[in-house]
Order: structure tokens, then C-alpha cells, then sequence
């Protein structure tokens, strides 16, 4: 799929360049284009921060004016945390980077514009974007750092094009245990929690059983957990038959 471009618009510290690289690599992006940036190009520090996104830099599209490297877009995005004196729509990152997507599985050409550090994107830079998109932070404290802003926004590209699997269980090599492994557990404690004369007094002695009995169900077991639980008891058993 094709990418949006990030346009890093007179950025001022190489650092925040190269540390956003590694935020678009972070999430499979390398359309890097940078505009005027204030301590020229290339930039030593941008990559040496970039470590392992240096490619980004090497490719990056050098324009001097935010107009010729956003001259081949059909539809630009502006971040900004600042109310603005004119008329869009304002996007969420997350609902942004979803129209992105949408827009360019039309065959549209996108790029989302980042400002520099001290003071963000200013309005004629906005004025030639078609929508803005703002981060709901802190208003009292507004201020994201450049490298923050992208890692942000390339998170919700991955979101809105990659299927993100909300939770799963790693099982490290073994698999769940089945009903019968679970339920063999069960009567094995409850043999020897019997013999041990656990189960007092004999009027309660059915409601324990069963309580135990829940206890395991509720339980999200493993094959491996099963063999423990039941080394654990044997174990014990062996250590009591041996009276030491």
C-alpha cells in the first residue's frame, strides 16, 4: 500500500530529525521529506540519532519551500495543537490517519506536515493544507516534541492499515490443558486433600470439594501448568511419607 509522505517543515535540531526516522521506521515508513531545515542538509546529528533509520535519511526529498514538496500531493494533513483562524476539518490523529488510508487506496497522494520545534506549524503553512489534525493533550501543556508527533501519527497509520491483534496468549511452547488434563488435576488434590483429612468438618466437606473444584475451572491452565501442580503435590506427599 502506498504510504503518506511526512513532511518535516523547517525542523531545527538534527536530533529531532533523525529521532523522527526512527519513529516512521518504528512503523514501516520511510516517505521522509524535509523543508528548509535550519541547520542545513545532511546532518550529522540527524544521523547518528537515527541509528538503524539512516536509510530514511539518505532517500529523504530536500525542498527548500513547503510548497514544492508537497506540490505532487492531493491531500495534505497539518498537525497543529493550536486553535487556528481558519476553516477545515479537524481530524484526530487516529481518524486522520484512517481517511489517509482510505484516500489512498483511491489512488490519492497524502502527506501530513509536522512544524518545527519552538512553535509548530504557522498559519500559511496550515493555509495550504486541507485538513488539520490535532492530538487531545494536556491544553495546559499543548507542546509536542517533533519526534513524539510522528511517532504518534505513524502509530495510527499502522493501526488503520495493519490488522492489530488487541491480546493473545503466548504459550512458550506448550498448549492449553483440556478438560480431562484439568479435571485429573481435581481429583488428584482433592484424593490426597482427602487423606489428609482436609475436608472438615464432614458437613461442609462437599462444598469445599466443589469450591476447589471452581477454583480450577476459573483457572486458564496450561498443559505445563497441570504437570506442575501436579509435581507440586507429589512432591509434598513424598516429604510427608518420609517424615522429615
Amino acid at each position: 500500500m502506498t504510504q503518506p509522505a511526512f513532511v518535516l517543515v523547517r525542523p531545527q535540531m538534527g536530533e529531532n530529525i533523525g529521532a523522527a526516522a526512527r519513529a516512521m521506521w518504528n512503523f514501516g515508513l520511510d516517505q521522509m521529506r524535509v523543508v528548509a531545515p535550519r541547520d542545513g542538509w545532511p546532518n550529522e546529528r540527524a544521523v547518528a540519532m537515527a541509528s538503524g533509520a539512516g536509510r530514511l535519511l539518505d532517500e529523504a526529498q530536500l525542498s527548500a519551500t513547503l510548497a514544492d514538496a508537497v506540490g505532487d500531493r492531493t491531500y495534505v494533513y497539518a498537525t497543529t495543537a493550536r486553535q487556528r483562524d481558519l476553516t477545515k476539518p479537524v481530524f484526530s490523529p487516529e481518524a486522520a490517519m484512517a481517511d489517509a488510508a482510505r484516500r489512498i487506496q483511491t489512488g490519492e497522494k497524502v502527506a501530513v506536515l509536522f512544524g518545527p520545534e519552538r512553535a509548530g506549524l504557522e498559519n500559511d503553512d496550515i493555509a495550504v493544507a486541507n485538513a488539520i489534525v490535532t492530538v487531545p493533550v494536556n491544553p495546559e501543556f499543548p507542546s509536542l516534541n517533533l519526534a513524539q508527533c510522528v511517532l504518534l501519527t505513524g502509530y495510527e497509520w499502522r493501526r488503520a492499515t495493519t490488522e492489530i491483534i488487541g491480546e493473545e496468549l503466548e504459550l512458550a511452547g506448550t498448549e492449553m490443558a483440556s478438560q480431562i488434563e484439568v479435571d485429573k488435576l481435581a481429583q488428584h488434590y482433592e484424593e490426597r486433600l482427602d487423606a489428609a483429612d482436609f475436608y472438615y468438618p464432614e458437613a461442609k466437606a462437599d462444598g469445599m470439594k466443589r469450591t476447589m473444584r471452581n477454583l480450577w475451572s476459573r483457572m486458564p491452565m496450561t498443559r505445563a501448568d497441570v504437570q506442575l501442580f501436579h509435581g507440586v503435590l507429589r512432591q509434598m506427599v513424598r516429604w510427608k511419607e518420609r517424615g522429615d
